[in-house]
């Protein structure tokens, strides 16, 4: 790499050789040019030989140019000591004598070998002796006998005046040519006087060569040290230089940046050769080109496009503007770029000068960072941030109509019992189809978003009608209820929808969300896997659930809660062998409650493990108290489970109670247990040590798999009441249900508990089907403890009491309908319907068997049979069920409106 300067340049070989100081050496300054641009190419070669080329250096501000010993054109002086003899002899009319013309010819044939000694220089590296050897061989030497043989001839001549000023002429000359250089300057002057004075020995001469001579020696000296620090100087300078080069080099080569350069109409002058890789074109091609064409500047959305575009037209500087590169295969790739105008030293406007550097990796860092902020990081949906962001720009949007919106707040059902017995893992692949089955349901009419958990949010921008809201929502739930396969198990779960609409449910975002939890909370209230909108009275109801949760405080703190005992009765020997103990609290205002109304306030409040310590240290006191053979069943929550302290805790309420460990029977449900884990199989071996006896409660509704069972270490498995339920109707599956799950406890050696047999028949099919042991009302409801305890007074032996077998659930009604009997029709109002059947008024004394068609409403027509007859009351059965809607209730088609007849004459008015 070549320096470039003003005027010359040094070239590679010139300024890789170390510079020496030497004494005949000067510096003199060179008018300096504007600073060049960064060119990291060759720069062109003065004409001549690079020996001969100049080193430049700056120092203090100034440009310096280091000259040789002896001057390049030295040599000329001979020719001129030619003259100057020709022209002495034409003034003088004389001729020199041998002598003196020998003198003067050697004189002038030494000046003469200047030329080769002049080369010699350039071509070595002369030590600070041979700098003066050569000075004085070239210069001093043919100046002494140039000046000694012209001093023979004045003297000869006696004509002292023209010859002296000949001498001053070419001691003139010889100033002249030596400029710049101090020591062959003093050199020549001394040298050509003292040769005139050894020959016309002259006081007032002698004593001016002395005179001189001093001065040369001294001005000699001070400038060798001028040189010396000004080489040093220079050398610091080139070092820099070259280290400067070096690393601008070394960055374009690492491609860590790059440099660019343009003239004032914005046209490239210089660009580093990376640049040209990149974009697809040669460097050289480039040069000459527009330098916005090395980006993408069609782009409108882009900010930093804009802005070079201005600052280029306005002439401005620029620092980190960013920019989208235009590769050649349009890669998505950005620079940062800084740039600074350049103006001369008339202020006038040269063209633009800067750097640049890759922004690609940073940016999509910066993307990176700025999705996960706005982004759920697991399911790939908008994450709270970004939602209450949409929420609140929508809701201070400028136009008043713009504001409208519609919000819904999605809460997963039986969600955790997936986490519980699967494992967080899955719970994750869950919660991804889920989202995946989300957006394709909203598709384009809303945003979908994650707000943690199992909770989505849904906002819909716009005004909408409640029913396509309703129709949206239930499209949500059908589509989130569907199986999932998650990890080779087929899962089941559901989902609660709360909505409220912007501007009628609230104006801020703080409100509509509140709202809309509210709603959300209704809809879980009211079964689970429904929708709710708002409504004003539900902020009555979360007051009613904040009060519920202080009078549970308080009646945990004041004794406020009872166990009822309901029996478990064996189906052999019809004796109770035990007692569940059920959960029951009197409110002091709204009465008795049933447990699924407080018992998810106490989970979502902490305060179940509370509550079931309570409930084991009542059981084990109150089964003290009983037979030794009378067990009791207490059920443990799973946060219960979960706690390690929970065999320190049975074991402190069995020593309390002083009764037999294998009495008291902990019933753990399938979310609990079935998470396989070390912490679930310590605690199930550490509940086992103790003595206890562990029953697995409602079987088969949740997620589990058979294969655990073969290690959980379990007394009995309790087939759940919706297996009990319906199970004597034609047709029902649930039979063969309890038959499998009877077999599997026997194969495990465990017993097995019916749940909820009402009626004899289903008694009878549960005993057939072999369960061991049986718990409903055909035997007693939960008794209190008084009532437990009077019960077994009268001894262990119980009967069965019940209806004969169930029917299915009826709900109260008044409607008109009409029966046809053949060719009779009759009105009859029904009083109350089921799926199977009916209670009619209005028909006296029908004979059983009797066939009627009834008619329920528009298009809906269906076979009855009557089935008994008292008075003006008939109890009738369907052919066919009816259909039953997702609350239980008997889906009937609206009753027939009468439409008043029309008038003619208006008709045809009208027509």
């Amino acid at each position: 790499m070549s320096t470039v300067t003003g005027q010359r340049e040094i070239s590679a070989q010139d300024a890789a050789r170390p510079m020496t100081a030497a004494p005949d050496t000067s510096l003199v300054p060179v008018n300096q040019g504007p600073n060049p641009a960064i060119n990291s190419g060759p720069a062109p070669v003065n004409s001549g030989s690079s020996r001969r080329a100049a080193t430049t250096a700056k120092v203090r501000g100034k440009r310096y140019v280091q000259r040789y010993a002896l001057p390049p054109d030295w040599w000329h002086i001979g020719p001129i000591m030619a003259i100057v003899m020709l022209g002495n002899g034409l003034t003088s009319w004389s001729l020199p004598s041998i002598v003196q013309g020998l003198i003067c010819g050697i004189a002038i044939a030494v000046a003469m070998l200047a030329r080769k000694a002049i080369s010699f220089e350039q071509d070595h590296e002369l030590s600070q002796r041979g700098t003066y050897l050569v000075v004085a061989l070239m210069v001093g030497l043919p100046m002494i006998l140039f000046g000694a043989g012209m001093g023979l001839w004045f003297e000869a001549d006696g004509v002292l005046g023209v010859e002296v000023a000949s001498l001053v002429l070419l001691d003139l000359i010889c100033a002249i040519k030596t400029s710049g250089r101090l020591t062959a300057l003093i050199t020549g002057k001394l040298a050509l006087w003292l040769g005139f004075l050894i020959t016309s020995f002259h006081p007032v001469v002698l004593m001016a060569i002395i005179a001189a001579a001093l001065m040369g020696i001294h001005s000699s000296r001070q400038q060798q040290r001028e040189d010396n620090r000004a080489q040093k100087a220079q050398e610091e300078v080139e070092r820099a230089q070259q280290r400067a080069e070096l690393i601008l080099n070394d960055f374009e080569q690492t491609r860590q940046g790059w440099f660019w350069e343009t003239d004032r109409r914005g046209m490239i002058t210089y660009v580093s050769p990376t640049i040209g890789e990149i974009v697809g074109r040669e460097s050289r091609r480039l040069i000459g080109r527009p330098f916005t064409e090395l980006f993408i500047l069609d782009d409108k959305s882009q900010e930093g496009e804009r802005t070079l575009a201005f600052h280029l037209s306005t002439r401005s500087s620029f620092q980190e503007l960013a920019v989208h590169a235009a590769t050649k295969n349009r890669d998505e790739r950005w620079w940062s770029i800084n740039g600074l105008p350049i103006y001369d030293d008339y202020n006038n406007f040269q063209g633009f000068r800067g750097s640049g550097s890759d922004l690609t990796e940073r940016r999509r860092s910066e993307e990176k960072v700025t999705r996960l902020a706005h982004y759920d990081s697991l399911t790939g949906l908008a994450n709270r941030l970004q939602m209450s962001q949409m929420l609140e720009k929508i809701l201070t949007a400028r136009a008043e109509a713009q504001r409208t919106c519609a919000i819904l707040l999605l809460d997963l059902d039986r969600f955790k019992q997936v986490n519980d017995t699967l494992g967080h893992p899955a719970g994750d692949a869950l919660l991804k189809q889920v989202s995946q089955r989300l957006e394709r349901v909203v598709g384009r009419v809303g945003r979908v978003g994650r707000l943690g958990g199992d909770e989505f949010k849904v906002i819909i921008p716009g005004h909408t009608l409640n029913a396509d809201l309703a129709e949206l929502a239930r499209r949500v739930i059908e589509a989130l209820s569907q199986p999932y396969l998650i990890e080779g198990h087929r899962v089941m779960i559901g989902a609660s929808i709360g909505i409220a609409m912007a501007p009628e449910n609230g104006v801020t975002s703080e409100a509509l969300i509140r709202n809309a939890d509210l709603a959300l909370y209704a809809a879980k209230d009211g079964g689970r896997g429904r929708h709710h909108f708002y409504a004003p009275d539900l902020h009555s109801d979360a007051e009613e659930r904040r009060q519920l949760e202080q009078d549970l405080r308080d009646a945990l703190a004041a004794g406020g809660l009872e166990l009822h005992y309901q029996p478990v009765v064996s189906t052999t020997t019809e004796k109770i062998t035990g007692f569940e103990a059920l959960l029951r609290w009197n409110h002091p205002v709204r009465g008795q409650l049933s447990p699924s109304k407080f018992i998810p306030i106490a989970e979502d409040a902490g305060l179940i493990v509370q509550i079931g310590e309570w409930a084991l240290r009542t059981a084990c006191h109150d089964m003290a108290k009983w037979p030794a053979g009378v067990r009791v069943a207490v059920n443990v929550s799973p946060l219960q489970f979960a706690n390690p302290t929970l065999p320190a805790v049975v074991t402190n309420v069995i020593a309390a109670a002083q009764i037999d460990p294998s009495r008291l029977e902990l019933e753990i449900t399938e979310s609990v247990f079935l998470n396989d884990s070390d912490g679930t199989d310590a605690m199930f071996a550490a509940l086992k040590r103790i003595g206890v006896r562990l029953a697995l409660d409602d079987f088969g509704t949740g997620y589990s798999s058979l294969g655990y069972l073969k290690k959980a270490p379990f007394d009995k498995i309790k087939i759940d009441q919706s297996f009990v339920r319906g199970a004597t109707i034609h047709g029902s599956r649930n039979g063969a249900i309890i038959s499998s799950i009877v077999s599997l406890a026997e194969a495990l050696d465990m017993e097995t508990t019916a749940e909820g047999v009402e009626t004899l028949d289903e008694l009878d099919l549960v005993r057939m089907l072999g369960c061991s042991h049986v718990q409903g009302f055909v035997y007693a409801k939960p008794l209190t403890r008084e009532d437990a305890e009077a019960l077994l007074e009268r001894g262990l032996g119980v009967t069965a009491d019940g209806p004969r077998s169930a029917r299915s659930p009826r709900q109260t009604m008044l409607r008109r309908v009409m029966l046809q009997h053949g060719a009779q029709r009759y009105d009859a109002t029904i009083r109350n319907i089921s799926r199977t059947g009916a209670l009619v008024s209005g028909l006296w004394n029908v004979p059983s068997g009797t066939v009627f068609t009834l008619e329920l409403g528009e298009g809906q027509v269906i076979t009855i049979t009557s089935r008994w007859s008292k008075e003006d009351r008939m109890g009738i059965e369907f052919s066919r069920p009816l259909d039953i809607d997702e609350n239980g209730r008997v889906v009937l088609m609206p009753e027939p409106v009468k439409r008043p007849l029309l008038d003619r004459s208006r008709l045809l008015k009208a027509g």
